[in-house]
């Protein structure tokens, strides 16, 4: 297995991604639109979530497929992001067949980050149209951008990142992530990146090996006046055809990136969400292959995470990871 060649989301075949970004509030939306689009699972994983249309993705529920996904700053706040994106896709003719009319279905999930930049500006629907707007395929910019603009993680600057990994076969899974992590996604004794083992072809590479600092004191880790304000979004690609229940079960896989990229995860604080979409384009053969779907989404997911910290610059107050252990 190796990533695809852009090592992003886009490496699956008919996804584009599109991305706003408000640097002077520090906010953003960021849209993963599959162009025919595309079999939705997600799975909620987090104690502090803020979502949109999830409960349509149950298997049990009508809708099949989706027009896009949307990941927003804002809190709640920014699930108006996805009225935005709706509109665009009606103006295209995309979305369920109700008559002569359209309903585009448009899950979303957003992250807390009015604690950085602006509190009072968030995402509106004229950001999600304007991100709707910038959809492409190809390479998808990272770091300080679309929904990762006002991410902070671990204390630090986080960001929005991507990846990917090509299957034998001709499966493809791709994923895009705000880092945005109450968690740490380095030891921060060492320095090193928790997820390092499972870089590939060089991509965690540092100008400088990452220079250790003083011991942390785990007794304080959950007793700081931080209030919560942390989510770890993101949404997973594949070329496989799956049914909603196996997106869903991608989706629930797909957070283990989550524990192999930070520590701690999952906590009270976060309000994590992984979204999957399936284009349906490859079959896969059973539940082996299926897991085996699914473990690779979650080291992928780890991966597009700590890009998304390793290609954030210090801004709002708040100091990357590149600039904290490579000066």
């Amino acid at each position: 297995m190796k990533p695809g060649p852009l090592n992003a989301i886009t490496d699956v075949p008919g996804i584009q991604v599109g991305h706003f970004t408000d640097l002077d509030n520090l906010t953003g939306v960021t849209v993963i639109f599959p162009q025919n689009g595309a079999v939705a699972g997600v799975d909620v994983r987090g104690s502090a979530p803020g979502t949109r249309e999830t409960d349509l993705l149950n298997p049990v529920n009508l809708v099949e497929q989706v027009q896009a996904v949307v990941l927003s700053g804002g809190s709640a706040y920014g699930l108006e992001a996805a009225a935005g994106v709706m509109r665009w896709l009606e103006e295209q003719g995309k979305g369920y067949p109700v008559g002569n009319a359209v309903v585009p279905i448009v899950p979303a999930a957003v992250i807390f980050d009015l604690l950085v930049g602006s509190p009072t500006v968030r995402p509106s629907a004229l950001y999600g149209y304007q991100a709707a707007q910038n959809l492409k395929g190809g390479p998808v910019e990272q770091g300080v951008v679309g929904v990762g603009t006002g991410a902070r993680n671990g204390g630090l600057k986080g960001g929005t990142g991507t990846a990917s990994l090509e299957l034998p076969g001709g499966v493809v899974v791709g994923a895009i992530v705000a880092a945005n992590a109450y968690g740490q996604a380095h030891d921060p004794i060492t320095g090193e990146l928790y997820a390092r083992f499972l870089e590939q072809n060089g991509e965690f590479k540092l100008k400088h090996p990452p220079r250790p600092l003083s011991a942390p004191d785990y007794s304080d880790l959950f007793t700081t006046s931080l209030v919560p304000s942390n989510t770890v979004i993101g949404c997973v690609a594949t070329n496989a055809r799956l049914s909603k229940a196996q997106a869903q079960k991608v989706a629930q896989m797909a957070h283990d990136g989550i524990a192999r990229a930070v520590f701690p995860a999952h906590t009270m604080f976060d309000g994590d969400v992984i979204f999957c979409l399936a284009t349906g384009e490859v079959e896969i053969a059973g539940p082996a292959e299926l897991s085996r779907l699914g473990a690779v989404a979650a080291d992928v997911f780890a991966r597009a995470l700590v890009h998304g910290v390793l290609q954030a610059y210090s801004v709002g107050g708040l100091v990357s990871y590149r600039d904290l252990y490579e000066k």
